[in-house]
């Protein structure tokens, strides 16, 4: 089996070094590239594609919660939360992390993570394939971009705000403030005014509160606010990649394309 391909995200150098070189002894870990922040780790993610990322979480700037939820589903690595904090387990599992490993790492710890990581990536392959299979069937998800390209508002009148629960607090979100949502498992990201909220709730149930002039499904994994987009570009393979006002990126998958077309005119 090949090794799983890995980047190492800490802004402490030596962490970042020594986490590395352990790994280089694992033969079911390739270390490609370390990176010192979220936003190198970013890049690297969107030019490399790497399996799997051992992330730290209090970072400057970025952290690592920010880091997972400014990825687009379809390219989200296998994720290993690497922190001296352990507070923050529970928000880990949430994003679905593989694994959450405490400083100092300790050798048999780090060992049963990486073992979880090549399980869970095995699965996902196993996933791939059968997806792979439904498409070539027939069965893919064009009939959900149908849906939404038929939709007719009949008068209804849509939220202006959405309300997020965090923790004991209530937080309300201006809908026209949303630039786009995506879906990391069982939660939603949900990118506001240069905030990521995370929200429980189903793409589905979410899509449905909002309106669908303004804010169309673009991926099975994502929604984006047409008056967010700042330009669009085709690729040879029929997508398209969305780069929205701040700079974020989304790839537009081809069962949706027609939706863009038709906004572009």
């Amino acid at each position: 089996m090949k090794p799983l391909r890995a980047i190492v995200v800490d802004d402490e150098k030596l962490a970042r070094r020594g986490l590395a070189l352990r790994l280089a002894e694992m033969p079911q870990i390739e270390v490609i590239a370390e990176c010192a922040n979220g936003r190198e780790a970013l890049e690297v993610i969107g030019a490399e594609s790497p399996d799997l990322v051992f992330l730290d979480i209090q970072m400057p700037g970025m952290d690592g919660f920010d880091m997972v939820c400014e990825l687009q589903s379809d390219s989200m690595p296998l994720i290993i939360f690497v922190t001296a904090f352990d507070q923050y387990a529970i928000d880990a599992f949430k994003v679905h992390a593989v694994d959450y490993i405490l400083k100092p790492i300790d050798a048999e710890r780090l060992q049963e993570a990486v073992a979880r990581a090549v399980t869970r990536h095995a699965q996902e392959l196993a996933g791939t394939k059968e997806n792979l299979m439904a498409l070539v069937s027939g069965r893919d998800d064009e009939s959900g971009a149908k849906e939404l390209m038929s939709n007719d508002n009949d008068g209804k009148t849509w939220p202006d705000r959405l309300t997020i629960k965090d923790g004991n607090e209530f937080q309300f979100v201006r809908i026209a403030d949303i630039q786009w949502i995506d879906a990391a498992g069982d939660y939603m990201c949900v990118h506001a005014a240069g905030k990521t909220h995370i929200m429980r709730t189903t793409m589905k149930h979410l899509e449905a509160s909002l309106n669908p002039d303004t804010f169309i499904r673009v991926h099975r994994s994502s929604i984006v606010n047409t008056n967010s987009i700042a330009s669009a570009a085709s690729h040879l393979n029929g997508e398209f990649v969305l780069t929205l006002n701040g700079g974020a990126r989304l790839k537009v998958s081809r069962s949706y394309r027609d939706r863009i077309k038709s906004l572009l005119g």
